[in-house]
């Protein structure tokens, strides 16, 4: 036994080496000197370790870093609990509310996920555009609040919700919204998180459509203002990297606090006893 943990734990290592390696390379060259990142020789880890990266990300003002690390922050923030509930109520309402509509909408938002991306942005550009959306937060925010993916999961979750329970709550004077509220919400809480942080992973990593909506720099958020360093003429590496490294650092934290989430959220089903 004490064989083959041994053996279990060199093969996650082996295979957790490659995963690693970007971050190793991001950290290693956020540190370095924009010298020995543009030398020819290879150095595992940099002679001189300097922070002047950070500084210099910080400090041009051409890039607004740390204002587009917090738009970034308050869309993600904004996004995740709110696109989870809505989805989360729509997928109760589906499942559990008896109107003939039900199926229909059902089938829509099915249809929906077969339309690519590319076909709506322009109209959705167009929509929000003439609602004076553009260079606003709401603007950044809206679009993306309405997830077809995680209606279908929370309406598959809600299907198999004990009716016993809703009885239960149904002879203690509880209707449909207090059913959901006291009920189907708390024991739905692993699948809650688990699409709530893939929700704040996702629009913390959008690009293209703030890119095209926050077209001031007040407005852009941090994918955007990293990608401006690679449009300069003269593209200051250990900036880049060391920006880089900043705006992943909430992802890592993120992923090592509520990774269990995400498992618990796939693989349970929330309900206990």
């Amino acid at each position: 036994m004490r064989r083959l943990r041994l053996g279990s734990y060199l093969a996650a290592v082996v295979f957790a080496v490659p995963f690693l390696l970007p971050f190793y390379l991001l950290v290693r060259n956020a540190l370095m000197t924009k010298r020995e990142l543009g030398s020819l020789e290879w150095r595992w880890w940099p002679e001189e370790i300097t922070f002047q990266g950070f500084a210099d990300a910080f400090s041009n003002p051409a890039v607004p870093l740390a204002n587009s690390l917090w738009n970034s922050t308050v869309i993600a923030v904004v996004s995740a609990p709110v696109s989870t509930l809505l989805a989360s109520m729509a997928g109760y309402a589906l499942a559990r509310i008896p109107v003939r509509a039900s199926r229909p909408v059902f089938y829509f938002i099915i249809a929906t996920m077969m339309v690519p991306g590319a076909a709506t942005f322009i109209p959705t550009f167009v929509v929000v555009g003439s609602m004076g959306g553009v260079n606003t937060m709401w603007g950044l925010i809206a679009p993306g609040l309405f997830s077809a993916f995680a209606v279908l999961l929370f309406r598959s979750f809600y299907l198999r919700f004990p009716r016993e329970l809703e009885d239960a709550g149904r002879v203690d004077g509880l209707g449909y919204l207090g059913l959901y509220w006291r009920l189907a919400l708390p024991n739905s809480a692993a699948l809650f998180a688990s699409l709530g942080i893939l929700s704040f992973i996702e629009h913390w990593n959008a690009f293209l459509w703030p890119l095209v909506i926050g077209q001031d720099p007040e407005f852009w958020t941090v994918q955007v203002a990293l990608s401006t360093n690679l449009n300069q003429q003269a593209v200051n590496l250990p900036a880049l990297f060391a920006g880089a490294l900043v705006a992943i650092l909430p992802l890592v934290a993120l992923f090592l606090v509520a990774q269990r989430f995400i498992v618990r959220g796939v693989m349970l089903s929330g309900i206990k006893g």
